[in-house]
């Protein structure tokens, strides 16, 4: 993430936001800097809108080499994963019950583990026996077929988000003459946040823990190290982010109270790390399509 500079202001009045239109779609915006001790705390209702993109891609032939899904199994949510430096892929299956992931390594080893809805291992199925083995069968076909194209599609979808990001409804991708699959994915409109208001720079960054979290690290000076001075996760219970002030922090050299900090940090997190990017929607998207899903 960028580093968010404050907004710098000579006594009280009104500062200007004039990070550029992609920032506030309706121009400069005008925020009261002289109360600082009233909420700045963003409305989640107020966001950009949803918007559609398009991407074109080499799925060797997408559903046509699909296998029905064993009887008896609820249609899950796919996702798939590519860790570049084992070329290992990883295929996710979510149910109402808990989920199912399948690792698959070069030499066709694979492994797979159940999960129960609240993240918790289990060594347990999620079915009896027979549903169980017909699943595996399921999850390890689809998975051969996608793995055989990684990693050109892994980048493929890389390249599709940055040309999203430049703003191009459409992607295609480089391919020699073969039957293609057009992608369509809706992408939820962000959170409209407030520019970082307090002293000096914050970034945000990943910590070991449950539930996702993240700690907020502020800068005084410029220099190194950060200080973190708040944390947030995913509530497992509600799917909605939590954030929390740190203890020991000096609020008023900060220049906004704990809770306002708090609440930034939130909408920080759904845009980051809530709501799906396109690279996250195309990886979700890709399993669906060739396993005949969608």
């Amino acid at each position: 993430m960028h580093r968010v500079p404050a907004l710098r202001h000579a006594g009280g009045g009104y500062a200007v936001d004039e990070r550029g239109p992609r920032a506030h779609p309706a121009g400069p915006t005008l925020v009261e800097t002289t109360h600082r001790e009233e909420s700045w705390v963003i409305d989640p209702d107020l966001r950009l809108p949803n918007t559609t993109f398009r991407a074109v891609f080499n799925l060797g032939g997408g559903a046509d080499g699909a296998i029905p899904l064993p009887q008896g199994i609820p249609v899950p949510e796919l996702d798939i994963e590519w860790i570049e430096e084992e070329s290992t892929l990883g295929l996710y299956a979510e149910f109402d019950a808990g989920s199912l992931h399948l690792s698959l390594s070069a030499g066709d080893a694979w492994e797979h583990h159940f999960f129960w809805n609240d993240g918790a291992t289990t060594e347990t199925s999620l079915w009896p026996a027979a549903p169980t083995a017909a699943m595996l069968e399921w999850m390890l076909h689809l998975a051969r077929r996608i793995y055989a194209l990684m990693p050109e599609l892994f980048y493929d979808v890389l390249d599709a988000a940055a040309w999203y990001d430049e703003g191009y409804p459409l992607y295609v991708c480089e391919s020699e003459p073969a039957r293609l699959d057009l992608i369509e994915v809706e992408l939820e409109g962000e959170i409209m946040t407030l520019p970082w208001l307090g002293s000096g720079t914050v970034d945000h960054a990943h910590i070991d823990g449950d539930n996702h979290p993240i700690e907020l690290l502020w800068n005084p000076h410029g220099q190194e190290p950060d200080i973190p001075i708040a944390r947030a996760w995913l509530d497992p219970s509600s799917d909605e982010p939590v954030a929390v002030g740190l203890p020991g922090v000096d609020w008023a050299a900060v220049g906004i109270s704990e809770s306002d900090t708090a609440g930034w940090l939130e909408g920080i997190y759904l845009n980051h790390h809530v709501i799906a990017d396109p690279a996250d929607a195309l990886l979700q998207a890709v399993p669906i399509r060739m396993a005949g899903l969608g």
